[in-house]
């Protein structure tokens, strides 16, 4: 039986522009369908296209909502739980416009549109794929770690250590919203019977399964990286140290900035975010670029010696630092990270638990001292990491391969005529 044909995918996010990892991908992969000649329809929570999506050719389904967090609290917590508008809007669009030939495709829904977006998605479910940038699918607060310590979570999502454990950074009151909003998510989307849900690393896999996804649902699908240079960095000839990524808590621009004031050395940080004040008045010798494009990042990254990626908590995967191992930058990334064991073990990185200020800064500056050791480390970052990314265009040609299995298999469920 010949397979039907992909006519339209439907890229569903709460974010509409790239503002993140998980949005930046989603729009990466509309761009990157609609330049195959396929039909492309971004289906948001947020204010919707900027003009970049409409000058390609993408249409795009807003439903004009701010993030959670920046809603008033009883408001906020209402539309965590269930998004009534978000369930309306992706209904409205299936109904008018779904084909046998439209596949969709969930990459966040924690931040606008809620888990009503799963049973918004439910009749389309065997044409749905689901991307897992994060934990949201399997924990409570979406990283299966405490989130005030950064200690890597052992517990089953809902079990009596999941429902006493208090993990949340904001207090006892948000943790039992998380875990009212993930008892909700569980029934609408049936883990056991999940669509194929794609795991940036493959060391996701067991903890996606801790929440009773199969692991026959979860595929490996590494992010796209486009090295900053096709060429090795010398990083043994520079002395800066780069930070790229969001000024937020999360990601520890604090944290680098604290250990190179403490090692005595220079530091650029490239992002924005609600630290920056803070980061400009303690660290007035951090030189602060602010959100570059990423060919002024490339520019920059010519001149950095070592890349530190300190994020507090697990990362699942951390494009910033493929982006510099491929680049021939050696770098510095917390433990936690799923893609230390695999940097360190090629010589590309060391791994370091970034809240220890003292070890942080003692790993910086013996790194900045020792030229061969950095110079083994960029050669190893550069010819020896290959295998933990994906081209963009092997990623978009993996995703469009995954959607034409799923409607193969739509087929082959459907009933013959007699």
């Amino acid at each position: 039986m010949r397979a039907t044909a992909i006519d339209r995918v439907v890229v569903v996010n709460d974010l509409s522009r790239p503002m993140g990892g998980a949005s930046a991908l989603a729009v990466q992969s509309a761009l990157a369908f609609r330049e195959r000649g396929l039909a492309v329809t971004m289906v948001a929570g947020d204010g919707g296209d900027d003009g970049a999506l409409a000058a390609a050719g993408i249409d795009c389904v807003a439903l004009g909502q701010a993030r959670l967090l920046s809603r008033p609290r009883l408001q906020a917590a209402m539309a965590a739980l269930w998004n009534h508008a978000a369930a309306r809007m992706v209904s409205g669009w299936i109904a008018t416009h779904d084909t046998p030939g439209t596949v969709y495709h969930l990459h966040g829904w924690s931040q606008i549109l809620s888990p009503a977006v799963f049973h918004a998605l439910a009749p389309v479910r065997d044409r749905l794929v689901v991307s897992a940038h994060d934990f949201f699918l399997a924990c409570p607060n979406g990283a299966f770690a405490d989130l005030r310590s950064g200690t890597p979570c052992t517990a089953a999502p809902l079990s009596r250590q999941c429902l006493t454990t208090p993990c949340d950074r904001q207090g006892r009151a948000h943790k039992t919203l998380r875990l009212a909003r993930y008892a909700i998510q569980r029934q609408v989307l049936r883990p056991t019977a999940a669509p194929p849900i794609l795991a940036i690393h493959s060391a996701m896999a067991p903890l996606l399964a801790r929440a009773g996804i199969p692991r026959e649902a979860i595929h490996t699908l590494p992010n796209p990286v486009e090295p900053w240079s096709t060429t090795r960095i010398a990083a043994e000839n520079n002395s800066e140290i780069l930070f790229v990524g969001r000024l937020e808590e999360t990601k520890g621009p604090d944290l680098a900035a604290a250990a190179a004031q403490q090692a005595g050395l220079p530091l650029r940080l490239v992002g924005s975010g609600s630290l920056e004040p803070m980061l400009r008045a303690r660290y007035p010798q951090a030189q602060l670029s602010g959100r570059l494009s990423a060919p002024d990042i490339a520019r920059i990254a010519q001149q950095a010696r070592m890349l530190v990626m300190p994020s507090r908590y697990p990362e699942p995967y951390g494009l910033v630092a493929m982006e510099a191992a491929l680049s021939g930058i050696p770098v510095v990334l917390a433990e936690t990270a799923l893609l230390a064991p695999d940097l360190a073990g090629r010589g590309a990185a060391v791994a370091i638990d970034p809240r220890d200020a003292g070890s942080f800064a003692a790993t910086l500056r013996a790194l900045a001292d020792d030229d061969d050791r950095i110079a083994v480390m960029s050669k190893a970052a550069f010819a020896a990491t290959c295998d933990l990314a994906l081209s963009p265009r092997a990623w978009t040609t993996s995703l469009l391969d995954i959607y034409a299995a799923r409607l193969t298999a739509t087929d082959r469920r459907k009933p013959r005529p007699l």
